[in-house]
């Protein structure tokens, strides 16, 4: 399989044709690959809550295009207070971050792009208390 630009226009594409203006590509080898590894592609106004991953890192690399990783603080009513803003670019001086276990995080699409994103373990779907709707 290659990773190209043929790939990364092909996701754009489908993700102009999504709600949620993003498309993802399971990189997987199989059903039993317990990992997870996807390219994701992303454009600007895609949807995305203030989330965390209590159970594994997340690791991404901006293959094509210009994002922000936005760190925030939670508290315990679900208020959310930004900490850092990450621009991360393929052609600029950041292309890729590790988030921590637990860090609260989303992200500000700015221009068409593509990431691949790697987590550990298998999917496991975000529960509500892992979720910030709304920031403030």
């Amino acid at each position: 399989m290659k990773i190209d630009k043929i790939l990364f226009d092909s996701l754009t594409e489908q993700a102009k044709e999504t709600p949620r203006l993003r498309m993802n590509y399971d990189m997987r080898t199989s059903s039993e690959d317990r990992s997870q590894r996807m390219l994701n592609a992303l454009l600007p106004g895609t949807p995305l809550p203030i989330h965390r991953h209590r159970e594994t890192t997340e690791t991404i690399v901006v293959l094509r295009g210009r994002m922000e990783e936005i760190y925030y603080e939670v508290s315990e009513e679900k208020i959310a207070r930004e900490t850092e803003r990450i621009l991360l670019s393929a052609d600029g001086p950041v292309q890729g971050l590790s988030i921590p276990v637990g860090q609260w995080h989303g992200v500000n699409i700015l221009e068409p792009t593509v990431i691949l994103e790697c987590k550990d373990g298998k999917y496991e779907p975000l529960s509500d208390e892992d979720i910030v709707n709304t920031q403030k």
